[in-house]
């Protein structure tokens, strides 16, 4: 069995959703040795979150910002972590709500997903900097 692992920082990405599939599969060309196996990406940001959808037509992302927002509003009155601002607490509940990481199959060297998926960074913050990431890759 084969392991790939490597930690990766992202472009700073405004508050919304976006595509960042090429840019892990950029950072990781090791995942093409694996014929069987997992890929996986783990975010170390309690802010920000990753997800699998649609990843042809953007009207999707912006659905998905518009509709979590009316889900988890701003500057709700019972809110008591707000140090970083009226999107922090926020944005912690969104991350915790879609996750922190993906993990994806990996055939002939490919991650085995349908047509119309790709992997997306839900940037929660208003001003969420760069996000670290972990990429694995294991199998055989």
């Amino acid at each position: 069995m084969q392991f790939y692992q490597k930690e990766i920082q992202l472009p700073v990405f405004n508050r919304g959703y976006h595509l960042i599939t090429n840019i892990l599969l950029e950072a990781l060309p090791e995942l093409n040795k694996i014929k069987i196996g997992q890929f996986q990406a783990f975010i170390k940001h309690t802010s920000a979150s990753l997800t699998i959808n649609e990843n042809a037509d953007p009207t999707v992302r912006m659905d998905f910002e518009s509709h979590i927002n009316k889900m988890i509003p701003e500057n709700m009155p019972y809110y008591k972590h707000d140090y970083e601002g009226a999107d922090d607490m926020p944005a912690h509940i969104k991350s915790s709500m879609l996750g922190c990481q993906v993990q994806i199959p990996i055939t002939q060297g490919k991650l085995n997903v349908g047509t119309w998926q790709g992997i997306y960074i839900g940037e929660h913050r208003n001003y969420g900097g760069r996000r670290t990431l972990v990429l694995t890759a294991f199998g055989i």
